[in-house]
């Protein structure tokens, strides 16, 4: 049985959190004790200890999920979306928790977090619920008959996800993937995964069956790079440096040829001509170097 942690967020708000990996919806710790320090990014202060998965681990968490795909696509259309309302019904219950551990754990300015990341997340959540029910193939005319196509999910996929606006980030990748009949594992960032075990909390209490959201907590290096290599995982969605998009579908090229998606993060360069309105420029820019620093 995995432990919990404690941390003080916003006006001295207390958050217990499980310390141990999501898999088959328990909290369990990783197979050989490996721990994963958290920090405050503004002070350095420790906040405590959380399991690191190694490849066992991630091979456990595929097998979980495998077990739930046979169950996840075979739930009906308005059935998961009653499920993604649930939990966006959650998120917006328990903002203030998490937009305290976005604070404490990734530096997210609270205002930020509770202003944008997770109105952000519950809207997305509620956008794909109203998918759910309308995600159907074709009938085509052809000589001498018909054709149809048939959409069918792909079924295990991860999700790696940087240490910015966590929180919104994992559920633009989690609620497409859940409503078309995935289920999906996801890898949080080494740098802030406090808020990962928490919606694993809020995932449980919205009812899912178990392994059709996984989470686990580890560094690029091993758990991240697991996921990367498993020959069961049919997708990985990545966000993050392009040094590790580069290995991410390396790794997916001398495996399985999984399907790879990558948003690779880097400042980009303001391109200002002539006839700008220069305070307006400068305004904007700014706020793209800063508004996750």
């Amino acid at each position: 049985m995995a432990s919990n942690l404690t941390v003080t967020g916003f006006q001295g708000r207390q958050i217990t959190v499980p310390t141990g990996l999501f898999i088959n919806n328990r909290f369990v710790p990783s197979s050989t004790g490996q721990v994963l320090p958290v920090e405050n990014p503004s002070t350095g202060e420790q906040l405590g200890t959380i399991s690191a998965a190694g490849p066992e681990d991630i091979n456990n968490a595929v097998q979980s999920a495998k077990a739930g795909f046979k169950i996840w696509k075979t739930v009906s259309g308005p059935a998961k979306a009653q499920l993604l309302l649930k939990l966006a019904d959650l998120l917006d219950q328990n903002a203030q928790d998490l937009a305290s551990l976005e604070a404490i754990d990734a530096g997210v300015l609270y205002t930020d977090s509770i202003g944008m990341n997770i109105p952000q997340a519950v809207g997305c959540l509620r956008y794909y619920a109203g998918w759910a029910g309308k995600i159907d193939g074709k009938t085509l005319d052809m000589d001498g008959g018909i054709a149809y196509t048939h959409r069918e999910p792909l079924g295990v996929c991860a999700a790696i996800v940087p240490w910015n606006a966590p929180l919104m980030i994992t559920i633009w990748k989690l609620a497409p993937a859940l409503v078309a009949g995935n289920v999906l594992i996801i890898k949080s960032s080494e740098i802030s995964p406090l808020y990962a075990l928490r919606l694993a909390e809020l995932v449980k209490e919205a009812g899912f069956p178990p392994g059709v959201v996984t989470v686990v907590t580890g560094d690029g290096a091993s758990a991240g790079q697991a996921l990367s290599e498993h020959m069961e995982v049919r997708k990985v969605a990545f966000t993050g440096s392009a040094l590790a998009g580069r290995k991410i579908l390396q790794a997916a090229s001398r495996t399985n040829l999984k399907k790879v998606s990558l948003e690779l993060g880097g400042k980009g360069p303001s391109i200002v001509f002539d006839d700008c309105d220069l305070e307006n420029a400068l305004l904007w820019t700014r706020i793209g170097i800063t508004a996750n620093n």
